[in-house]
């Protein structure tokens, strides 16, 4: 018998909003995510927030959280792996 591991993955759209009062994850019309960060978008304080954000959104771990693309722009694809 041999076991397999099945990850499925989901890609969201995420607008990003540095530098907020109050950090939220909300999500808009249209598919579209909006992440509204207390961090400002240096050293990657706010991407590292963004993945905390996120994982905690939809409760599974930091690790199964990255950045797919817009690292450095505000506006990201962001990869979440369950299996």
């Amino acid at each position: 018998m041999t076991s397999r591991m099945v990850t499925r993955r989901t890609i969201l759209q995420v607008k990003v909003k540095p530098n907020a009062r109050v950090s939220a994850f909300t999500q808009l019309p249209g598919g579209l995510w909006l992440a509204e960060l207390k961090s400002p978008p240096v050293d990657g304080r706010a991407n590292r927030e963004l993945i905390a954000l996120v994982s905690a959104h939809f409760h599974c771990s930091k690790a199964a959280v990255s950045i797919k693309s817009g690292a450095a722009g505000r506006m990201k694809l962001v990869r979440i792996d369950t299996g």
